[in-house]
């Protein structure tokens, strides 16, 4: 057999297609390439959306703006002080994108206006918060990404 320019091409692109394919099976079968979603049930929540949309809507349109301040003793998130604090009921979802296993949500249980989330809870890093709660039959969101 006579090796010409154009089985060079051929052998070059068969060596390509065959680097390629090593480096997805050897990506595919690692098992620290972890490959979940962000969240478990991604097509549920993409239709919950326009609830979310509306409710960061009501927040920004009312006097219903959150104050988040880090203390000695964790972060503290402060709900207005018109609203009546009995009436306030909810869930706070701190979502940690570099460690699954480190998110966690909190009932908004509320004895003053403020709600304090233990320094002991939040590792220094990037926090991605949500906090979903209803007054008076009227839903509203805050998000924010924070650095702890």
């Amino acid at each position: 057999m006579k090796f010409n320019w154009g089985t060079g091409v051929v052998l070059a692109f068969i060596g390509f297609i065959g680097f390629i394919l090593f480096f997805v099976v050897k990506m595919n079968l690692d098992d620290r390439a972890n490959h979940d979603l962000v969240t478990e049930d991604y097509y549920r929540a993409e239709l919950e959306y326009q609830k979310e949309i509306d409710a960061q809507n009501n927040a920004k349109a009312d006097i219903a703006q959150l104050k988040l301040h880090k203390t000695t003793n964790g972060l503290q998130i402060e709900f207005p002080e018109t609203f009546t604090i009995t009436n306030i009921n909810g869930t706070v979802s701190l979502y940690r994108p570099s460690n699954k296993q480190l998110d966690f949500d909190l009932p908004i249980s509320l004895s003053n206006t403020h709600l304090l989330i233990p320094d002991k809870r939040l590792l220094d890093g990037r926090w991605d918060i949500k906090i979903s709660w209803n007054y008076n039959g009227k839903n509203y969101l805050h998000k924010e990404q924070l650095m702890y």
